[in-house]
């Protein structure tokens, strides 16, 4: 949603091989629909990213990596606030983990 999503958006109305990382399989789903169906660019993806989750994150990169011959732009757009304070499976602040723990990661993962 947001500006993930008109980010997507732009870079398949520019023909580019665009991976949607999304926490939620139905959104990310509609999401992907509705960016082919505009754009008419069958080479819209999703994949499953919770940047909450390291082990998500490493999941990710891997795949990613295993996946694709190359990755030209990476655009961290995850993010979120206002939320109570919470601490995820791994011991790290919910906020804290989602906004910049995991982007960092996955950025450091997929720079090879």
């Amino acid at each position: 949603a947001g500006i993930g999503k008109r980010v997507a958006l732009e870079l398949a109305r520019r023909n580019a091989r665009t991976i949607l990382a999304c926490r939620s399989q139905e959104r990310g789903r509609a999401a992907v629909e509705e960016i082919r169906a505009a754009t008419g660019n069958p080479a819209v993806l999703l994949r499953l990213l919770d940047t909450s989750s390291l082990a998500s994150v490493r999941a990710f990169a891997q795949a990613v990596l295993r996946e694709e011959k190359r990755l030209d732009v990476l655009v961290n757009n995850a993010g979120l606030t206002g939320l109570p304070f919470t601490i995820t499976p791994e011991g790290l602040e919910q906020t804290f983990a989602t906004n910049y723990l995991g982007p960092f990661l996955l950025t450091n993962l997929l720079l090879g």
